[in-house]
């Protein structure tokens, strides 16, 4: 499970840099205007169409499913037709919907951007239309990165979402040249191509080769569509919440629907690098594990899993909230993105932090329930948050603007977690929460120093470098952020924490594997 993280993470963290770069050069360019506002919102349709027909059909079933095939006894054919049948199904269904979806645009512009005017919403209207064509290559593309994760094959499946950003910024840098804003989406579906091609050349030298079938009666495809009802819904209502979201900011002052997307965006850089890496990684464990009803190993996994990623978040959370404004300023800090806008994104993405955590506990305890074969109990908790989500970002966006919406994202994820782990521990019993609140404390502390230290360490750096350049944000950022993180970890060793030691020798087991030597001859040919 670390390994395969590690995996992840690393590539993850490479993604997000890039995601960053991306931020900052589309953010120098056009500013926190009306342009990059009618961009963020042209996704929210595409989004919404690709989240409900291909995450909902596919995170909660296809690894199960395919698994079990592909790991049973003369059953790895079967693993590929029923890969083959599903992309089939799942292509002609991309398409049919992002017809409809491309004939009524100007009517879903006006829905979800009431707040633009004619011109903006016109704008968004022709950014949808070209931007189905990048989710239908994403539909392609999440199929075969299935493949790969249920193959626990993680490099390429990792290295996807980088050319994917690559190609938006080929988008922002040239295409607009070219095309003017619009350029922008087509920088989108650029991306998405490469990120199907790199995924598309992993399932190839996986063994998958592509069949014109299409069965949509037979025993797999009926308990995918029966798995995939609840779990379409659950995605729906979260599409539907953070769409809701935007609409809410495009009522606010100008600049919030881009303050709030690039806090997002910025606030995920976290979460997607530890929490969606070891979801991603545990998984496949998961399910073989439940497959077999081996719970004993099950808990394990899921409490290795789990103090693992808060390992990692609780420091990530001090960190981004006393860095953040020089965390904004590094990433967005450029061009017509003024210190107003800087300030307002630092101030939103400090409330997104409060979440980190649940939101990194959240993808790994849905993939339990989707491991069970159950995507009904986390529809019911995404209901019942996302309710939550829409009643607090009414009351407090009126109070605090822009950053009520990050409020209301995090109240609404903490109690999203709470319904999800009480269920499980009604169907498992003790999740090992002795152990894992043993760590907690042991986090907590060395997370306290972690904070004094790099709070302490900000008015020292600025007197010596100063902030009026990039590098001397970054270097403040980097030192003060480093050395609070370096505290942590040594006030984990002094603490004796399993987690650090696990890891550190987890890392010391891949360098003696990767250092050792080889056998140039194997028993059969001696």
């Amino acid at each position: 499970m670390v390994g395969a993280a590690s995996i992840v993470a690393l590539f993850s963290f490479l993604s997000r840099i890039v995601g960053l770069i991306r931020d900052r050069i589309l953010l120098g360019h056009f500013g926190a205007g009306s342009e990059l506002d009618a961009y963020y919102a042209a996704f929210k349709v595409p989004d919404l169409v690709f989240s409900l027909l291909v995450i909902g059909s596919l995170s909660a079933t296809f690894i199960p499913i395919f698994t079990g095939h592909y790991f049973g006894v003369m059953s790895r054919e079967k693993a590929w037709k029923f890969a083959s049948n599903t992309l089939n199904i799942l292509v002609i269904a991309m398409i049919a919907l992002s017809v409809i979806v491309a004939i009524f645009a100007r009517p879903f512009a006006a829905l979800i951007a009431p707040g633009f005017d004619g011109v903006q919403q016109t704008l968004v209207a022709d950014m949808t239309r070209i931007m189905l064509f990048a989710q239908i290559f994403l539909a392609i593309s999440v199929v075969f990165g299935s493949m790969l994760q249920s193959l626990k094959r993680f490099l390429l499946f990792s290295l996807a979402p980088i050319f994917y950003n690559v190609g938006i910024i080929i988008g922002g840098l040239w295409f607009t040249e070219v095309f003017g804003t619009i350029g922008l989406a087509w920088g989108v579906v650029l991306g998405a191509f490469l990120h199907m091609l790199v995924q598309l050349y992993g399932a190839l030298d996986a063994g998958y080769r592509w069949k014109p079938i299409l069965h949509v009666t037979d025993k797999d495809t009926k308990e995918m569509l029966r798995l995939t009802g609840p779990r379409m819904l659950g995605i729906a209502v979260n599409q539907i919440n953070f769409v809701v979201l935007t609409i809410i900011a495009t009522t606010l002052a100008v600049g919030s629907v881009t303050v709030f997307q690039i806090a997002y965006n910025i606030q995920f850089f976290a979460v997607g690098i530890i929490g969606v890496s070891y979801a991603i990684a545990v998984f496949p464990q998961f399910v073989e594990e439940i497959e077999r009803h081996d719970f004993t190993k099950f808990i394990s996994t899921f409490s290795h899993a789990v103090r693992h990623v808060l390992f990692f978040m609780i420091p990530l959370t001090i960190v981004f909230l006393v860095l953040r404004a020089q965390i904004v300023r590094v990433v967005a800090g450029a061009g017509d993105f003024d210190w107003a806008s800087t300030i307002r994104t630092a101030n939103t993405l400090a409330f997104f932090t409060f979440s980190f955590v649940t939101q990194s506990l959240s993808l790994i305890l849905a993939r339990v329930f989707f491991a069970f074969r159950d995507t009904t109990t986390p529809l019911i908790a995404g209901l019942v948050s996302a309710l939550l989500s829409l009643m607090s970002a009414l009351w407090l966006s009126g109070i605090f603007g822009v950053m009520g919406l990050a409020m209301a994202f995090s109240i609404a994820s903490i109690v999203h977690v709470v319904l999800l782990w009480f269920p499980l521990r009604q169907r498992i019993g003790s999740l090992d929460e002795l152990r894992i609140l043993k760590s907690i404390y042991i986090m907590i502390s060395a997370g306290l120093g972690c904070a004094v230290v790099t709070q302490f360490l900000k008015p020292i750096i600025v007197s010596v470098i100063p902030l009026d350049t990039f590098v001397g944000v970054l270097s403040q950022g980097l030192i003060a952020g480093g050395a609070g993180l370096m505290v942590y970890t040594l006030i984990c060793h002094l603490f004796r924490s399993e987690e650090l030691q696990e890891i550190i020798a987890g890392a010391k087991r891949r360098v003696l594997k990767s250092s050792s030597p080889k056998e140039t001859m194997t028993s059969e040919s001696i």
